[in-house]
């Protein structure tokens, strides 16, 4: 694989990055829009003075409620238009102006691959190498992502799953050090999707820097290295599943019992209560169990329905990509 000296840390770096559409708003001008002045002053700004930095051999994640700005960046990243502002380096290139030296090097597996409907897989992915250099076999591409028995399929006839793994192959064909997923597994059945996040941990471990986009957070939660969270144009959390998770209170629930009023639960534990249903939200998840087993001990009561958990990062992302609060770095 090849690497270059300044390169040798980050594949990716971002500083005060942004963009800005016209006025119309269109997917046309959103496509178009690298011809938008940078000095431009109206129309829509999805993309606000955002900075990041991908570790070559990292996988990392940027999620977003739709709209908040990640599929604007990566186009950015992916060389397909000109920042409004800031400045975006890829493999030590600028990736819009450098076009001719970053492609070779990167993999792009869009939402949608648009394919003549009347070419076989294997014909796809013959077309596609040709266009592709050093390609793999199609062989072997086709092996990776699990359609070696549907080769000989006219590309209309195959499933909205199997489109997204030939999507998949056509991006792992010219072996790309960094790789680009928009939304892999997309229509994929639970066993297919559990087999694709085998072959990206298997393409991380082999140093394949990676950038993925998805709104399955368990799919963030389980391949990503480091994440960010997008919410109008910003990051406003990033950092490990992890720590984004640690950041956000834990939670306690149970149903209160008949005879128990919510009056009489220990009051150093905050609750809030709905008819029976008690939840306690608490960043000293150990101590408030504690507290409320022996409260619920003393008082010989059960606590029907006790949960205790620490934050998802589903609930991290649906509080912060989504409230009002002050933005986060970490």
């Amino acid at each position: 694989m090849r690497t270059d000296t300044a390169t040798d840390r980050h594949v990716i770096e971002a500083t005060a990055l942004r963009r800005r559409y016209r006025a119309s708003g269109s997917k046309a001008t959103k496509r178009n829009s690298a011809n938008t002045s940078p000095t431009a002053t109206r129309g829509f700004e999805a993309v606000r003075g955002v900075s990041f930095t991908v570790a070559r051999g990292e996988l990392f994640a940027l999620l977003g409620t739709n709209g908040a700005g990640k599929t604007s960046t990566v186009e950015l990243l992916e060389g397909l238009a000109a920042p409004s502002g800031g400045q975006v380096r890829v493999l030590g290139h600028d990736p819009y102006l450098d076009r001719a030296a970053v492609r070779p090097r990167i993999g792009v597996m869009l939402q949608e691959g648009g394919f003549p409907s009347d070419l076989t897989v294997r014909e796809t992915v013959r077309m596609w190498a040709g266009c592709t250099t050093d390609a793999r076999p199609a062989a072997e591409a086709l092996e990776m992502v699990g359609l070696t028995g549907r080769a000989e399929v006219r590309v209309k006839m195959l499933s909205g799953g199997e489109r997204r793994r030939l999507d998949l192959a056509l991006a792992l064909l010219g072996n790309p050090e960094l790789l680009f997923l928009d939304e892999p597994t997309t229509g994929l059945d639970a066993e297919v999707r559990r087999e694709t996040w085998e072959l990206v941990r298997h393409l991380r471990d082999q140093g394949t820097t990676i950038v993925l986009t998805t709104h399955y957070l368990d799919e963030a939660e389980a391949l990503a290295d480091r994440l960010a969270i997008m919410r109008r144009g910003r990051i406003v959390a990033s950092g490990t599943p992890a720590e984004v998770t640690a950041a956000r209170p834990a939670r306690i629930r149970f149903e209160l019992p008949p005879a128990v009023s919510a009056g009489e639960l220990p009051l150093s534990v905050p609750a809030a209560v709905h008819g029976r249903r008690v939840e306690v939200r608490t960043e000293r998840l150990q101590e408030a169990l504690t507290e409320l087993l022996l409260w619920a001990r003393d008082k010989q009561l059960e606590l029907v329905g006790l949960d205790a958990r620490s934050a998802s990062l589903e609930e991290a992302f649906l509080d912060i990509a989504t409230g009002e609060g002050e933005e986060l770095a970490a």
